[in-house]
């Protein structure tokens, strides 16, 4: 029997349903494997009383500290985010918090690894946590929490000294992987490890009877991510623009979107561009299924979960060359890598709707990308490392 203590601050809760879905899927995906049990710590970081009572932070300090989700159980300790200081704290204080908390946790389950499913702060707190407790420990890189905190003043030393002293390393994709090596981490320590998709949810569905209940007529583009400058969502909005007739749904909120909303009114295309706020994830095979493409114009991605849920649903994407795209864009049918400008995003969408591939040959791009293969090769890892800490 493996078993695994999964570290992750990004996982769901009640009040966000929608945040880290993809760690929950993953870890649902282990968790199902014969021979294997999991337990997860999904800390939350609050500021300091009484910032801790302000309305945006109310809703978490009120979640359960434990509860069971999904089938999964799952503690939700708490810790504290020092405000105005670049998260140069973040990891210490969560180390600090989840000490007692993992040695509740080891009296009744003796885990034999811990899995920080996201390198900050989770990664530098799972070093610590690994040595106090003896169990190896893997970090799994993302996007942000390389291209952000990997390169932020206050918090770049921590991440590599994490990517150095950790058993093993996890990224998402080819181009993640190399962002590792460059930060001086052994290549033989890190691993690719690929997203999965739900290849029974994410599926080619009526298109046009989709867009009907969207109230859409004729092409239809899709974007799916938060609105923040990262992801580019205002080129999209502006090369659609210049295309005369054809539609635009963004699936996302975030702190962009008045300045988003005002850019769709300024150029008078509010009839065919829409933001339509957090889409629970539930409702994204028919947003996806919908469209005749998704286009995202991300400036930095690791491997987006919306590009292979897309490719799965038999729409082609037209992105940036971010991250590990070239990895999933790789044959026409699936899409358009373009320059994260305008004119790149009006000539991609335009060639594919041109084109219009063939939905089975696009949902063939996304075969590989399953959540089995996932769990699986995510197993492997972690048992590996255990051997490898046990032997030594």
């Amino acid at each position: 029997m493996l078993r695994v203590l999964t570290l992750a601050s990004l996982f769901p809760d009640a009040t966000r349903p929608n945040f880290g879905v993809f760690v929950e899927r993953q870890t649902l995906g282990l968790a199902a494997l014969p021979d294997l049990a999991v337990r997860v710590v999904a800390p939350i970081g609050l500021p300091p009383f009484p910032l801790s009572r302000h309305p945006r932070y109310a809703p978490l300090a009120g979640l359960p500290l434990a509860e069971s989700w999904k089938g999964l159980r799952i503690e939700r300790p708490r810790f504290v985010n020092l405000p105005a200081t670049g998260g140069r704290f973040h990891a210490v204080m969560l180390a600090r918090a989840l000490v007692p908390v993992l040695a509740r946790i080891r009296a009744e389950f003796a885990f034999d690894v811990i899995d920080a499913s996201f390198f900050f702060p989770d990664g530098p707190a799972a070093v610590a946590l690994g040595k106090r407790f003896g169990v190896p420990v893997s970090i799994k890189a993302r996007g942000a929490d390389i291209h952000h905190w990997g390169n932020a003043p206050a918090t770049a030393p921590q991440v590599r000294a994490a990517a150095l002293a950790a058993d093993g390393v996890l990224a998402v994709s080819e181009a993640m992987r190399g962002d590792l090596i460059a930060l001086g981490v052994p290549a033989e320590k890190v691993r690719v490890h690929h997203t999965g998709v739900d290849q029974a949810r994410f599926v080619p569905i009526d298109r046009d009877a989709a867009k009907a209940r969207l109230g859409v007529t004729g092409p239809l583009v899709v974007s799916v991510g938060a609105l923040i400058a990262r992801k580019g969502h205002a080129i999209v909005i502006d090369a659609v623009a210049r295309l005369a007739g054809v539609s635009l749904l963004i699936a996302g909120d975030g702190p962009d979107r008045a300045a988003l909303q005002a850019r769709i009114d300024a150029a008078g295309v509010g009839d065919r561009v829409r933001l339509l706020g957090s889409v629970p994830h539930d409702d994204l095979p028919a947003l996806l299924g919908a469209a005749d493409v998704m286009a995202l114009a991300s400036s930095s991605e690791g491997l987006a979960n919306a590009w292979v849920e897309a490719l799965a649903s038999g729409t082609p994407i037209v992105i940036t060359d971010a991250g590990g795209a070239a990895e999933v864009v790789d044959r026409p049918a699936a899409g358009r890598i373009v320059a994260r400008t305008v004119e790149g995003f009006v000539e991609g969408i335009a060639a594919v709707l041109a084109e219009a591939p063939d939905v089975g040959a696009v949902r063939a791009a996304a075969a590989r990308f399953t959540w089995e293969r996932n769990a699986k090769a995510l197993r492997a890892h972690l048992a590996g490392l255990v051997e490898a800490y046990r032997s030594s």
